[in-house]
């Protein structure tokens, strides 16, 4: 049987381990749950996801998704402002 082990890899570099696979351009919070439009407020932290990395080794299968922050531009968009 196969591990498969997600980790999301914040722009400095810090992991945190997640549950469940994501996409590319997905926008999630800091603990990898996705967020969609319209944002109650532009006053939060979320992140893009930029990259995928699959690495596979005996009986493990490790999945990177590699963030970007995203700017207040992009956060007020996203709150209709």
């Amino acid at each position: 049987m196969t591990e498969i082990s997600r980790y999301l890899v914040f722009p400095e570099g810090d992991t945190q381990e997640l549950f469940r696979p994501l996409q590319i351009n997905e926008v999630v919070d800091i603990n990898g749950n996705p967020v969609f439009p319209p944002l109650p407020t532009h006053k939060m932290i979320l992140y893009r996801v930029t990259k995928i990395v699959n690495r596979e080794e005996r009986r493990e299968t490790t999945s990177l998704y590699y963030l970007e922050q995203l700017s207040l531009p992009e956060l007020m968009e996203m709150a209709g402002l």
